[in-house]
């Protein structure tokens, strides 16, 4: 895994291109607000907590940590590797295997996927032990994806919030100027608080978790439909074939050829 520049550049870059508009525009201390930052970020954290239990708000953390980082591996470097495996276990048996295996992460999936054809498992048996990792897998994507669009959906509306309890503490107090700066800083910063965290970090990192998920699950079809193959024995030939359904029509393979 290497580290993803093009969302640590957009992340930051565009919180800095707001934090230098405020610094060009003004003081830095009138866009804090503690009221407001409570209503908002607790506010948010709590109400997304509400639409899905404790443990999977918790077990996403890992997975939204990783939109930080993108694979070193492309699709089609990972379809080459497959055949390239299938043609020598054609020629040396599938205990060759083991040797791959040894330099791989144990937890990996193309790991788990090789593993349970060295282990004998009959091929039919290999592809469905593999679909059903492959289907939680997408589950737990899904939830952890679903949760930022949630929380992304949660903090405009907790900014609204904001900005009525900001108006009617201003409006209960008019015969009293002093509270009037207080109230409408709340009121505005809430929404503004929104606002920033939904479009500038939950939505943004939503859709990049999406798209590594799709590559993740491109990646795991592709160890699939390998260890299958290899596992039946089958033609390197007929591999190729079956992976360049899989793959997109720029990145097929040419083995063979």
């Amino acid at each position: 895994m290497n580290l993803d520049f093009a969302t640590l550049f957009g992340l930051f870059g565009s919180f800095a291109v707001v934090t230098a508009a405020v610094v060009v525009g003004g003081s830095v201390t009138a866009f804090y607000n503690l009221p407001s930052v409570l209503i908002v970020l607790g506010g948010t954290f709590l109400v997304t907590t509400m639409s899905f239990s404790l443990s999977e708000i918790l077990r996403s953390q890992k997975l939204i940590a990783r939109t930080l980082f993108s694979s070193d591996r492309k699709s089609d470097e990972i379809a080459y590797d497959m055949l390239e495996l299938a043609e020598k276990c054609r020629g040396k048996g599938v205990l060759h295997l083991q040797n791959h295996i040894q330099k791989l992460a144990p937890d990996s999936f193309q790991s788990k996927a090789l593993q349970l054809v060295v282990d004998g498992l009959p091929a039919d048996d290999v592809n469905r032990i593999l679909q059903t990792d492959l289907s939680g897998m997408m589950a737990r994507h899904s939830s952890s994806a679903g949760i930022l669009h949630r929380a992304a959906e949660v903090a405009p509306a907790m900014g609204l919030i904001g900005t009525l309890v900001g108006l009617v503490q201003m409006l209960s107090n008019l015969n009293d100027p002093s509270t009037i700066g207080p109230a409408m800083a709340v009121a505005l910063l809430t929404t503004f608080y929104g606002a920033v965290l939904a479009n500038m970090f939950f939505s943004p990192l939503a859709s990049k978790l999406e798209r590594n998920s799709a590559e993740e699950v491109l990646s795991s079809r592709i160890y699939i439909a390998g260890a299958t193959s290899i596992g039946r024995q089958e033609n390197p030939r007929r591999l190729e074939m079956v992976l360049n359904t899989l793959l997109p029509p720029d990145e097929r393979v040419q083995f063979y050829n």
